[in-house]
């Protein structure tokens, strides 16, 4: 069984996205709830929230694109 390096380094790169995305949600959502009284509150904290749901999903697929490398896809 071979390593698909290509794929391998796609996976590296989405979770590099993932830890970059790990940091700025939270970040975006402390400034959110620091500043409630803003009239922008409601949307900085969507964006945080659409942030840290964006870094679950890409962390997961992060891995099954690095297993998949790893591994080999599945036959059907």
């Amino acid at each position: 069984m071979k390593t698909d390096k290509d794929l391998l380094i796609k996976g590296i790169k989405y979770i590099a996205y993932t830890i970059a995305l790990m940091f700025s949600a939270p970040v975006v959502i402390y400034q959110a709830f620091k500043n409630e009284e803003n009239p922008l509150y409601w949307p900085v904290l969507i964006v945080g929230l659409i942030l840290g749901v964006a870094a679950i999903a890409m962390g997961f697929y992060g891995i099954k694109v690095i297993l998949d490398s790893l591994f080999g896809r599945k036959k059907q």
